[in-house]
C-alpha cells in the first residue's frame, strides 16, 4: 500500500513556470529516472495507456496522457500547434499534474512544454548511453526549434566535449540558432551546405570542426538527432555502423524524418513499443517489420551496438516519461526542504 506524500508536498500550489520546472528536473537525474521508468513500463509497474489525440480547429492537436505508478500518478494535458512557430508563439503549451498515488491528491503542476522538451532530450541521452555506449564526438542536430535547443542543453551537461552541428531548413535559420543558443566555433563561410552550421555545446570549449558540406563531415558525425515537424524525410543518408540515428520530431503516422531506406537498413529501437505502432510515422511509412522492432528496455544492460551495426532509435513519447520527470521534480523539492 503506497504511503501518502509528506503534507508539505501536497499543499495546493499554482502550476510552476518554465524556468522553475527546468530547475527541478536536471538532465543527469532525469536520464537516470528514465532508465528506471523504461524498465518499469516494460514490466508493467508503470501503467501507461495510449494517449488521446484530438484535433484542434487551428490545425494542431490536444493530447491527454496519463501514467500511474505505486508512488505517484501524472496527467499531462498539452496542445501541439506547429503553425504557432510562424506566429511567434510556442508550439507546445500545457501542464503536467502530479498526483499522490495513495490519496489521489494533486501535488502540484509542472510546465508541460518544459517537461516534454527536457524528458525527450534526456531520453535521447539515455539512447546514446545505451546504444552507442560512449561519449559522442560530434552530434548533428537536425532542426532549429525547441527540441534542438533542449538537446543542445542536454548535450552541454551530459556530453560537454561533443561538437555540435546544426542543420536547418536554411542557412539563415541555422545561423540564428547558433547566434542565440550556441557558441560559434569558427566562421560558417565556406560551408558548401548552407543549412549546416557548426558550434560547440553551450559551456563546452570552442572548437573548429572540419566542415564543408554535410557529406564532407559525414564520417565525423557519430550521432544524428532529428527534431523537426517535417512531413517528409529530412535525413536521407544511408544507414551506417558507427552512427546512431535518433528521431524525435515526428509523432504522427503521416509524418516522417528519416528516409525509408535508412529505416529499413537499421536495427530499430523505440521508446514505447505500443505507441510506436500507431504514431511512429518513420517506421509506418517505411513498412518496417514490427517483429524486428525492439523496445529500448531490451537494450538496457546489453552491449552497445551502434559502433558495429546501423541503429535507429525512434521516440514518440508517453506519459511514463513524464512520470519520470515528476519523480525527479519531487526528489529535488525534497532535497531543497
Amino acid at each position: 500500500m503506497p504511503q501518502p506524500l509528506p503534507p508539505h508536498l501536497i499543499a495546493p500550489r499554482p502550476a510552476l513556470g518554465a524556468a522553475d520546472t527546468a530547475a527541478l528536473i536536471p538532465f543527469p537525474a532525469l536520464a537516470d529516472a528514465l532508465r528506471l521508468a523504461v524498465a518499469e513500463a516494460a514490466q508493467g509497474t508503470i501503467a501507461c495507456p495510449a494517449r488521446q489525440v484530438v484535433p484542434l480547429a487551428g490545425g494542431g492537436v490536444i493530447l491527454s496522457m496519463v501514467a500511474t505508478a505505486p508512488d505517484i500518478a501524472v496527467h499531462k494535458l498539452i496542445t501541439v500547434v506547429p503553425a504557432n512557430s510562424a506566429r511567434g508563439l510556442p508550439t507546445i503549451a500545457g501542464q503536467v499534474s502530479i498526483l499522490d498515488a495513495a490519496t489521489g491528491a494533486i501535488v502540484f503542476a509542472l510546465d508541460g512544454a518544459t517537461v516534454t522538451g527536457r524528458r525527450t532530450a534526456a531520453l535521447s541521452m539515455l539512447g546514446i548511453a545505451t546504444l552507442l555506449g560512449r561519449a559522442p564526438r560530434h552530434v548533428l542536430l537536425v532542426g532549429t526549434g525547441t527540441q534542438a535547443l533542449n538537446h543542445a542543453q542536454a548535450l552541454s551537461v551530459m556530453y560537454p566535449q561533443a561538437s555540435i552541428s546544426i542543420g536547418g531548413r536554411t542557412g539563415a535559420s541555422a545561423e540564428r540558432f547558433i547566434a542565440e543558443h550556441l557558441h560559434p566555433s569558427g566562421s560558417s563561410a565556406g560551408n558548401a551546405h548552407p543549412g549546416i552550421i557548426h558550434g560547440a555545446a553551450p559551456g563546452a570549449a570552442a572548437r573548429r570542426p572540419a566542415a564543408a558540406d554535410i557529406d564532407a563531415v559525414a564520417d565525423d558525425i557519430d550521432v544524428v538527432i532529428t527534431g523537426t515537424t517535417s512531413k517528409q524525410p529530412v535525413y536521407l543518408h544511408p544507414a551506417r555502423a558507427g552512427r546512431l540515428i535518433i528521431a524525435v520530431g515526428a509523432f504522427k503516422p503521416d509524418a516522417a524524418e528519416i528516409a525509408p531506406a535508412t529505416v529499413l537498413a537499421s536495427r530499430i529501437y523505440v521508446d514505447d513499443p505500443e505507441g510506436a505502432r500507431h504514431e511512429a510515422g518513420d517506421l509506418l511509412q517505411a513498412g518496417a517489420d514490427w517483429s524486428q522492432v525492439h523496445g529500448i528496455a531490451e537494450a538496457l544492460g546489453a552491449a552497445p551496438m551502434a559502433d558495429t551495426e546501423p541503429v535507429l532509435f525512434k521516440t514518440v513519447g508517453c506519459a511514463a516519461w513524464d512520470l519520470a520527470a515528476a519523480r525527479v521534480a519531487l526528489n529535488t523539492m525534497r532535497g531543497q526542504g
